[in-house]
């Protein structure tokens, strides 16, 4: 069995804690009694303390799994969120229970363990997901952008970048980003791009998180200067995320800060899948 789960970027701006998209940049994952214990080219045994192993036991998992990841850790690409899918999934799937029968299981439990639920959601489901009170929705596109990330040499804390967050907001920043949020919705599902820009925008998280990590910033507004639809700090950061068309994406790669390096993908809409290997 190989499970595969794409990389995710969450909030994509205004929706903290409430959007999420999955990324081709898939992580994969499987039992290592599969492989009679052999470590497939490119993989490593995880370790008891891996996200994705805690996950595997939790689930029901016997044994330990093998990991094969290209996402970074501690660059806001959903890195945990996509290993504990995994190691979920596999769990439940050796169990005996189908993977179509798996989903709700999985998201309730990835949930608790992420502590939201935007990454796990797109990560799980794939596509552009809309997420709250234990509820998901996939958001229609009527577009296939490239998405373009630039992540960065240094990490961040999840953990610690919520703490800086303010514990209350004003009314006025909270209305901006709902309507932002609304705003982002309706112009993904419309195939509106020119409606991005400032549906991208968010007074909650992103300006704080930015007061140490201004090279992001710098590609953020870099992005947009190089003809990116949209640009945004791809969950907690540091990497940054863009939307552009497919004939634009080398450019706007290109234009980017050269303290850190680029990847072109697309979005991911199959979201976690399961293979007899």
């Amino acid at each position: 069995m190989i499970v595969r789960v794409p990389a995710s970027s969450a909030n994509l701006g205004p929706g903290f804690d409430t959007l999420g998209m999955a990324l081709g940049l898939p992580l994969e994952l499987g039992p290592l009694d599969d492989t009679q214990g052999i470590v497939p080219a490119g993989a490593r045994r995880a370790e008891d303390t891996h996200p994705s192993a805690v996950a595997y036991r939790l689930a029901g998992g016997d044994g330990a799994v093998w990991v094969r990841s290209p996402i970074p850790m501690g660059r806001g690409l959903g890195f945990s969120g996509a290993a504990r899918v995994a190691g979920l999934l596999a769990g439940l799937v050796r169990g005996g229970v189908d993977p179509a029968d798996a989903t709700d299981e999985v998201l309730a439990r990835a949930t608790a363990l992420e502590g939201h639920a935007d990454n796990v959601a797109a990560s799980l489901l794939g596509g552009v997901v809309a997420t709250a009170g234990g509820r998901v929705v996939r958001v229609p596109l009527a577009f296939d952008p490239a998405v373009v990330v630039w992540i960065p040499s240094f990490t961040t804390s999840t953990e610690a970048s919520r703490g800086k967050l303010p514990a209350t907001v004003e009314r006025r920043d909270a209305v901006f980003n709902v309507g932002r949020t609304a705003l982002l919705v309706a112009a993904l599902a419309a195939g509106d791009v020119s409606a991005l820009r400032t549906a991208t925008e968010d007074r909650l998280h992103q300006d704080v998180r930015l007061r140490n990590a201004e090279p992001s910033r710098r590609a953020m507004a870099d992005a947009l200067d190089a003809g990116a639809w949209c640009s945004w700090l791809s969950g907690s950061g540091p990497t940054v995320a863009m939307f552009c068309a497919q004939d634009r994406a080398e450019a706007v790669a290109a234009a980017l800060p050269d303290d850190g390096h680029t990847k072109v993908l697309r979005i991911d809409h199959a979201g976690a899948v399961v293979e007899r290997a």
